[in-house]
């Protein structure tokens, strides 16, 4: 775990120098364009949060194995991490760029929803006092839901008039032909800084709920409450 903590962070510090000295100044939006450097890989990450939440709830609801689950829960609770984190640096580009905070266009409602999703999902495990099965299975229903909303907000810019532009990294045919070679190398290196670090939190919540699951079933072990007096 440590090796992946130590790289997660030298990588970082690339991804942050290539940010600040390497990528060049785009010529409409200056230096307010180089948030698109982190949000996009804060998007990313978001979005395999999401699928890695898909597939391990898929996985609970037909097999109903802990690890399953416990997987879902820690991809849930990274992934709303880095949704809030889209969320707020695309009101900081969009106040820069398009001079407002937030305007309900069809990509910035529909990622707005993935919160709220993905915020139940938390909810749901934090405060149900119903059984732990039964919470288990409901919330990687919910979590399945969650992801139906992923390519909605993929396809929204071409579904819906957007302020948000047509795809500049992911066009058919043509990967990163919207961006100069320096900026395509830069996105390149952040995208794979936060991959690190979405890889490194999910391994350490997980670990953590294993603690917990751990320390859960300890605390109902018969005679219990003997060793405790």
């Amino acid at each position: 775990m440590i090796p992946l903590v130590i790289a997660t962070a030298a990588a970082f510090l690339v991804a942050l120098g290539a940010i600040a000295l390497y990528a060049p100044l785009e010529a409409v939006q200056g230096v307010a364009q180089k948030i698109f450097y982190i949000h996009v890989p804060l998007a990313w990450c978001a979005f395999v949060a999401v699928g890695v939440l898909l597939v391990s709830s898929l996985r609970f609801l037909r097999r109903s194995e802990p690890r399953h689950d416990r997987l879902a829960r820690a991809a849930a609770e990274v992934g709303i991490v880095f949704a809030t984190l889209v969320l707020v640096t695309g009101s900081l580009w969009g106040k820069a760029v398009w001079g407002t905070w937030w305007t309900w266009d069809g990509r910035l409602t529909s990622t707005l929803v993935l919160w709220f999703l993905l915020a139940g999902y938390v909810l749901l495990r934090s405060l149900s006092e119903g059984p732990p099965a039964r919470t288990a299975r409901a919330a990687a229903v919910l979590g399945v839901i969650a992801a139906v909303d992923i390519p909605i907000i993929h396809l929204s810019v071409q579904w819906w008039r957007t302020l948000h532009p047509d795809p500049v990294v992911l066009r058919a045919g043509d990967i990163g032909g919207g961006l100069t070679p320096r900026m395509l190398t830069t996105l390149s290196i952040s995208l794979a800084a936060f991959s690190l670090l979405l890889v490194t939190l999910i391994a350490l919540r997980r670990r953590i709920a294993e603690a917990e699951d751990e320390v859960e079933a300890l605390w109902h072990l018969p005679g219990r409450g003997d060793l405790a007096a």
